[in-house]
């Protein structure tokens, strides 16, 4: 958790979430809807530039996005930069999650390649890492992060959720993230996980800054 240079002055109301990718729209609509008055996305904001993901981390990923996309809008921005990390395979695929089997691909891209790599391997443990990095129009800065921890499954179940959530068990609720619903999943993901921390740093500096 890292919180740079934060004002008070940064208080808000209204925050840009730095995706257009529809799940993750969804999943951070129902975790922040208590949090901020107005939550808007990418979509319908055609005239921003696709953003090359190099960063070596989620970390700086995520910021680079959100403090991109927070000066060219003019907006205060949240970007993610998530995935997967198995152990068996290094910590891949990484920040090359959600592009793992090629450019512009289907989840099921990913999953197969993914089932592929795997076969055969006895230690199937992994992780989904989700990094929120939080941005201010004064350049004050929230960074925070969750992780979720399970088990890859030899074969896809469930029907929620997008990504590697048919693949990624979890043991203490005995299902795939795709099998559990929409409010259980926001109770345990790496994506909730963070966000609890960045309500708790933001409840935190409310407080101080009263």
């Amino acid at each position: 958790m890292k919180i740079i240079k934060f004002q008070a002055s940064t208080m808000i109301n209204e925050v840009l979430l730095a995706t257009r990718n529809e799940g993750k729209i969804r999943e951070f609509t129902a975790l922040l809807g208590s949090v901020f008055q107005r939550i808007i996305s990418l979509e319908g904001l055609d005239s921003i530039p696709d953003i090359v993901e190099d960063g070596n981390t989620f970390r700086e990923n995520a910021l680079k996005k959100a403090r991109f996309i927070s000066e060219f809008t003019k907006r205060v921005t949240l970007a993610d930069d998530s995935g997967l990390e198995v152990n068996a395979l290094d910590g891949r695929p990484g920040v090359l999650s959600a592009r793992y089997a090629g450019e512009k691909v289907l989840d099921k891209e990913n999953i197969e390649k993914l089932l592929k790599e795997l076969r055969g391997v006895v230690d199937r443990k992994a992780r989904f890492v989700c990094v929120l990095a939080l941005v201010f129009l004064n350049g004050s800065e929230i960074v925070v992060e969750g992780r979720c921890d399970g088990i890859i499954v030899d074969d896809p179940r469930g029907e929620n959720g997008f990504g590697y959530d048919p693949v990624f068990f979890v043991p203490e609720m005995d299902k795939t993230m795709a099998e559990l619903k929409p409010e259980e999943k926001n109770l345990i993901s790496h994506r909730a996980l963070a966000v609890k921390k960045l309500i708790m740093c933001l409840n935190e500096l409310r407080i101080n800054n009263k």
